[in-house]
């Protein structure tokens, strides 16, 4: 089994990046403003706060689109609110022959939304689906959905952009301040991520891209009680100022645990590998079906068995728990035999000794 994660930016290039953020932060507010809490309600003329206003702007600059607005219910509602600025009920939707994200399926059911499927690992399905098809919009998802998923986000927009200029969003949670390019930076027309898996506040997600679709995701808010508020605006670019250094230590931590697991350090593990399943993590194959067995070991252990936002800021301890439910529904036996480990905020010494009281605790 082969797998083709992103290739994770340099703890360098991840300094830059932060660097670059600070930097745009400073041409738009002034100092006294970042030490504050931000504004509360609505200003006439912007029908947002100002600070919210503001950070969007500056989030805007930084990645070198239109426009960026900030919208409630995290990651999905971003890409909801997305695919509404796009989307009419009965309308084609080309995605990935993949399992659906759940949150992202039950929108597109929702809506009526009728959905249309090419392999974007095959240039050539996607050249005769979209000949063959009527297609209004395509949603891609930047991270893995199959274990064995290995398109070039910047291909497949290429080529669907090449054969017919329909409007492409794409789903670039866990990629965020990871990769070197997001979605739109590719040549997409909307993306969306959530802020809390960027160490920012619960339940803000933020979509960039084309002014003509943000115009309209700023006109299903327009009520006073839809609008992310100063405060939470503010503690969302912290996060995001944050998190490029922190998340590239966790993917030097996930080459270094997975190079010690397939040099034998553990017993019972067959071997080690990364993925991007969704957030980047280190599948580890038992050579036994004792993966479910484990799990229950190691949350006793102190790894945290579930997320919460994945990689958001309560997670800092490592979260030893089951493969994603995309890659279940792929194929169900893969749980009996495999976990995923997501370092967080912790070194791999801490993980291999975990894993080891853990296989003695189930009697190896």
């Amino acid at each position: 089994m082969n797998t083709y994660p992103l290739e994770a930016m340099s703890l360098d290039e991840a300094k830059k990046i932060q660097f670059e953020l600070v930097d745009t932060v400073t041409r738009h507010f002034q100092g006294s403003e970042v030490l504050s809490l931000g504004d509360l309600g609505v200003i006439n003329g912007l029908n947002k706060p100002k600070t919210t206003f503001k950070v969007e702007e500056t989030l805007a600059d930084f990645f070198g689109v239109e426009k960026a607005v900030l919208v409630r219910g995290a990651g999905t509602g971003a890409l909801r609110y997305s695919i509404m600025s796009i989307l009419k009920s009965n309308d084609n939707l080309l995605v990935h022959d993949a399992p659906l994200y759940p949150t992202t399926k039950i929108t597109i059911q929702s809506m009526g939304t009728n959905v249309i499927k090419a392999d974007f690992n095959n240039m050539e399905n996607i050249q005769k689906v979209i000949e063959v098809n009527k297609i209004d919009a395509a949603l891609i998802q930047y991270t893995r959905q199959k274990i064995d998923d290995k398109y070039n986000i910047k291909d497949v927009i290429q080529k669907i952009k090449s054969i017919k200029d329909i409007p492409i969003i794409t789903d670039d949670n866990y990629a965020v301040m990871k990769v070197r390019k997001i979605g739109v930076q590719n040549g997409a027309d909307l993306s969306t991520f959530s802020m809390f898996k960027l160490l920012g506040p619960e339940g803000i997600g933020c979509v960039l891209g084309k002014k003509e679709y943000i115009d309209k995701i700023i006109d299903f808010n327009y009520s006073g009680g839809s609008q992310v508020q100063g405060f939470e605006a503010l503690e969302a670019l912290r996060g995001l100022i944050y998190a490029p250094v922190q998340l590239a230590i966790q993917a030097q931590v996930c080459e270094e645990l997975m190079q010690r697991l397939n040099a034998g350090e553990v017993k019972k593990v067959k071997r080690a590998f990364i993925a991007n399943a969704q957030s980047r993590v280190v599948i580890v194959e038992f050579d036994e079906n004792i993966a479910k067995d484990i799990l229950k070991e190691t949350n006793k252990l102190g790894a945290a068995p579930n997320p919460i936002g994945a990689e958001s800021k309560y997670e800092f301890v490592p979260m030893i728990y089951r493969i994603s439910g995309t890659f279940r529904e792929s194929d169900p036996h893969l749980e009996d035999r495999m976990i995923r480990i997501n370092p967080m905020r912790c070194g791999v010494d801490t993980i291999i000794r975990i894993l080891k009281d853990a296989i003695k605790a189930i009697g190896y």
